[in-house]
């Protein structure tokens, strides 16, 4: 491998990992906080332009160390920096000291998620670092992993979210890791700073809303965020993935009307879950299509998309003097309830009561009689998002701000004609 010179080999050095990918190192002088010796580094994914890249991240860090230990030069924009987004200015970590009223080592300690700050100066810190739209211009070390933040782990779709992630990750030599965003705020302490303790690659956060403050203590340090099927429209700024779930609601209400049911009731999910809007949506806009407008005394509106829905809901439905022919639930596992319901009624399913799930959990496939559900490509989603991550860390701009994977109709017994 080439140097650019003895001056930069001797404050350089490129550490060939044995997954192949480089490490870049430079001396960066000791940290006035902790007194201890600190670096500038970043790690350059194998490839064929391995070398080439390893060099030129050199040069740059090299030159970030120079910006640092020479005043004048560290007020102006590095040339060789890669670009990390839109910037009011070149702000300082001193420069946040002063405008938060506390030391630079409290400002470094609020950027790396330690402890030994009190809430209320950690809550001012973040304040000015994100009002005066501070973010990180150094390198820093990254651990070699793509944390995935879930709220609740029981979900099986959970798993396969995980497995779409760690098909990407592992072909670049990095791990998976996951943070509960419930059990985070159980404890009163937020997801998002710990992670900043933990430096990630990236984070990829799942069915799960954020706010401004976290996105913007992340983007502070230099960390990307990807959101995975969020439960609002995420920020103009936050690349996001999602399942075509309005293309599935229409989907599974063709379905049932090309069967020749009319009385089709609903069980929907959540109201402030973007994907449960969407494939509401999608049922009222092919049953007008149909010329059979959703009749809104047939829809109920879950919160939890939980089988204790599915089965309540239901049991009220079955108990109308002219109860539907057929059910569309907002996920399987409220169209499990219905089953339930159905069962207790005395009703067989499909010969009295047609049911539609939504995700395709492996359960579905098992029931009797296995049930007709539209699939989300969990897998592949978790893929996409990891994708996008791993783009943003590499400094890259995705070509899509949204990603949305197509959703697919699994026809299987639970649906027929009606008597």
């Amino acid at each position: 491998m080439g140097t650019p010179g003895a001056r930069r080999q001797a404050r350089g050095e490129v550490e060939r990992l044995p997954s192949g990918s480089l490490r870049v190192r430079v001396y960066a002088g000791v940290d006035p906080g902790s007194g201890k010796r600190r670096y500038l580094t970043e790690t350059v994914p194998a490839g064929p332009a391995a070398d080439r890249e390893a060099e030129s991240v050199r040069t740059r860090l090299l030159d970030e160390v120079d910006a640092m230990r020479n005043p004048q030069a560290r007020e102006r924009p590095l040339a060789n920096a890669r670009p990390r987004g839109r910037r009011r200015g070149e702000l300082t970590v001193a420069a946040v000291a002063r405008l938060a009223g506390v030391s630079a080592p409290t400002v470094s300690k609020v950027l790396n998620g330690r402890p030994g700050v009190a809430a209320t100066t950690r809550r001012r810190v973040e304040a000015a670092l994100r009002e005066h739209g501070y973010r990180r211009p150094e390198a820093v070390v990254r651990a070699p992993n793509v944390e995935v933040v879930f709220f609740g782990m029981q979900s099986y779709l959970a798993v396969e979210v995980m497995h779409g992630v760690e098909r990407v990750a592992g072909t670049h030599r990095l791990a998976v890791g996951f943070t509960d965003a419930a059990r985070q705020s159980a404890t009163g302490r937020s997801w998002a700073h710990d992670l900043l303790s933990r430096q990630p690659y990236g984070v990829v956060v799942v069915h799960l809303g954020f706010t401004s403050e976290q996105h913007g203590l992340l983007a502070t340090s230099g960390i990307p965020l990807v959101a995975l099927d969020p439960t609002g429209e995420p920020e103009h700024s936050v690349p996001s993935v999602g399942a075509a779930n309005w293309s599935g609601g229409i989907a599974a209400a063709r379905h049932l009307l090309s069967l020749g049911h009319q009385r089709i009731a609903v069980i929907a999910g959540p109201p402030d879950r973007m994907c449960a809007r969407a494939r509401l949506g999608g049922i009222r806009a092919a049953m007008a299509e149909h010329g059979v407008p959703l009749d809104d005394r047939l829809v109920r509106i879950g919160q939890w998309f939980a089988f204790e829905e599915g089965f309540n809901h239901a049991r009220e439905l079955l108990r109308l003097p002219d109860p539907p022919t057929a059910v569309l639930c907002g996920n399987d596992l409220q169209a499990l309830g219905v089953y339930e319901a159905a069962r207790q009624a005395g009703l067989r399913i499909p010969e009295d009561l047609s049911v539609v799930g939504f995700d395709d959990i492996p359960a579905v496939r098992w029931c009797g009689p296995p049930m007709t559900t539209v699939r989300q490509p969990m897998v592949e989603m978790g893929a996409a998002a990891a994708e996008l991550v791993l783009a943003l860390a590499a400094g890259r701009t995705p070509d899509q701000a949204r990603v949305e994977l197509a959703t697919t109709l699994i026809v299987r017994d639970s649906t027929a004609p009606p008597k």
